[in-house]
């Protein structure tokens, strides 16, 4: 626990965050070099892809913006879910590294983040701290605390400067994925980016994930199948979150729980969705595994984090409900107008690009038209929605961006599905949804 390689000081000024991404690009680069030298003299002409994406930069890349943490580790995430369909199968496989759990920072750099929002005399509060971290992630890090009451609380504790940080980052990283080439010429990603820094502020704002925090707890106080923390006011600051200690076990470890246990998992989590767009119009849109848990005993699914929350207005939610109603009944003009309302044609697009989104939303729809339970585990239809969404972006006049409240719903979606398939879950998506629409 006290090695010394299992810390990783966060880099929190511009400048050194700046300087970490130069060297990776200089390193890179370097390597480009040696390796096009030797594939051309063995009598080959690679693409510059092919060199970028070798084994070697493919670590380097992913293990940089992983120490950098903030919103550089958070857009190569971003970008894994939302452009799974979209980018290079490698680097696709690159940036979903960047799911896994960051370095916490070094004790020295938490004691000096916990003084700069307690005070010097902060242990004080505390009659045990933990001060390894019960998990690291890309903005923060949770450490398990005991106050002098008798609360056992989790304390989210934000890096130092991420906060700062979000908008060099996000270009910083924008920028060498285009000069790689990595990503094709025909994909404007910059709208996506913009909304990706509107996001990252939001969920760096600690203040404002607890008020989501209880909102959900409001919206949810009749549903007894669902937990979730209570916020500690007394200790919340903007960067750091204090939460009652919620216990469960990680959703993504209970894939050797009974079918019964998966299944319900999935039933939860859809239902959950369903109320959020169609009901609450509020949308915690992070489809990251480590925001659920489940209590075996109980039979309820534990609710742990709500920074990347969105509101959604009553135009899209009834967008969205028009859609997939419309894919469920296989009404194709009902699904083209939702689409419109949604704010996919604010672009010229060509009319047999509408159909093909069609179809792809059609496929994506799957789990909700299929009459009775789905088999996650036997599908493939991750795979094809993939194949299908890069055959669509590679074809001229076919690819625009899409409205950021559709791409951070999807993204959501994706992540369940994902989710599903990993438990092997057999659930009737069909029935639960049709709950949640009929009046």
């Amino acid at each position: 626990m006290n090695d010394k390689k299992q810390y990783a000081k966060v880099p929190s000024s511009r400048l050194s965050r700046l300087a970490k991404l130069g060297s990776l690009a200089t390193k890179v680069a370097s390597s480009i070099v040696a390796e096009g030298a030797k594939q051309l003299a063995a009598g080959h002409r690679p693409k510059v892809s092919e060199l970028i994406l070798t084994p070697i930069n493919v670590k380097r890349v992913a293990d940089q913006l992983a120490d950098l943490r903030g919103a550089a580790m958070k857009i190569g995430q971003l970008l894994s879910m939302d452009g799974g369909d979209l980018l290079p199968p490698q680097l696709t496989e690159l940036l979903s590294r960047l799911q896994a759990n960051a370095k916490p920072m070094p004790i020295s750099q938490l004691n000096h983040s916990l003084e700069q929002q307690w005070g010097c005399d902060w242990q004080q509060q505390f009659s045990q701290f933990s001060f390894y971290p019960i998990a690291a992630a890309s903005i923060g890090q949770v450490h398990k605390a005991t106050t002098q009451d008798g609360r056992l609380l989790a304390l989210k504790i934000q890096y130092p400067g991420i906060n700062k940080s979000i908008d060099s980052d996000v270009n910083n990283v924008a920028m060498l994925l285009n000069i790689s080439g990595l990503v094709p010429k025909q994909i404007d990603i910059s709208e996506l980016l913009n909304e990706a820094k509107k996001q990252l502020h939001a969920e760096a704002d600690y203040l404002l994930e607890a008020q989501y925090v209880k909102q959900y707890r409001q919206l949810l106080a009749s549903d007894t199948r669902y937990v979730l923390p209570n916020i500690a006011d007394d200790l919340t600051t903007e960067h750091i979150l204090a939460m009652t200690f919620v216990g469960g076990i990680d959703v993504d470890k209970l894939v050797d729980q009974p079918q019964t246990v998966r299944d319900h998992v999935i039933e939860l989590a859809f239902s959950l969705m369903f109320r959020e767009v169609f009901e609450f119009r509020l949308v915690q849109t992070d489809p990251n595994f480590a925001n659920y848990r489940y209590d075996i005993e109980t039979q309820q699914l534990v609710l742990l984090d709500f920074g990347a929350t969105r509101v959604y207005s009553e135009v899209i939610a009834e967008g969205y409900r028009q859609l997939m109603t419309g894919a469920v009944i296989d009404d194709q003009p009902q699904m083209l107008a939702a689409l419109k309302q949604i704010g996919f044609f604010s672009q010229p697009i060509e009319p047999q690009a509408q159909q093909a989104l069609l179809a792809l939303c059609l496929q994506a729809c799957e789990p909700l038209r299929y009459q009775g339970k789905y088999d996650f585990g036997q599908s493939n239809m991750m795979r094809r929605i993939r194949d299908v969404g890069s055959q669509l972006s590679m074809k001229q006049g076919y690819w625009h961006t899409p409205p950021a409240d559709a791409v951070f719903l999807h993204r959501k979606l994706g992540g369940l599905y994902l989710l599903a398939a990993k438990l092997k879950a057999r659930v009737d998506i069909h029935k639960i949804f049709l709950s949640h629409i009929i009046e």
